[in-house]
């Protein structure tokens, strides 16, 4: 005969669980809420639950354990009632990184094939430029030169400034374009 399967058993705990979470926030749809969340972590780490042992104090340490994170959790979080936090944020349009990435893809691809592959290298790929010079079999000096010349030719294609940033949406292209990774869009 083979054992029964203890998820079968969550369901008739459900009416003490709620009870319990009642008791514990004094919100109905918070206890709900509560209740859920303990059922979704009990049924992922059943594998954890040991046969014989007591559902519901399991499940009830499951839910108490939910309870005190979240209220941990909440200690942390702000209070926004009347939206005045939340005005001041402000998120970049999606469209503007696709942008200018189509911009640097065009600039990129105008460069000569030992530049891309320089700053390919040193820039997206992270190698050192003694690494790159050894994988493309010249001195470290022509790597260096190539790479220096491919950004400032990036740079003119794009029609930067030397004191323009350029907002890009990952390190991997602003490392391309800069000597060392920017730590800021």
């Amino acid at each position: 005969m083979s054992t029964p399967d203890p998820r079968d058993a969550l369901v008739e705990h459900l009416p003490a669980m709620r009870a319990f979470a009642i008791s514990l926030t004094r919100n109905g749809a918070t206890a709900d809420d509560m209740v859920q969340d303990t059922l979704v972590k009990a049924w992922t780490n059943i594998d954890k639950f040991q046969a014989g042992t007591n559902m519901r104090a399991w499940l009830f340490t499951i839910l108490r354990n939910t309870y005190y994170s979240s209220r941990r959790k909440a200690k942390r979080e702000v209070a926004d009632v009347d939206g005045t936090h939340t005005e001041g944020l402000a998120e970049k349009p999606a469209h503007d990184g696709r942008l200018q990435m189509t911009d640097f893809r065009q600039a990129f691809a105008q460069l000569s094939d030992e530049q891309r592959e320089a700053l390919l290298l040193v820039g997206a790929s992270g190698f050192s430029y003694e690494e790159a010079a050894d994988m493309c079999g010249v001195a470290v000096g022509t790597i260096k030169s190539r790479t220096n010349r491919a950004r400032q030719r990036l740079a003119e294609l794009m029609q930067l400034d030397d004191d323009e940033a350029l907002e890009m949406t990952d390190d991997a292209t602003m490392s391309v374009l800069t000597a060392a990774k920017a730590t800021s869009f």
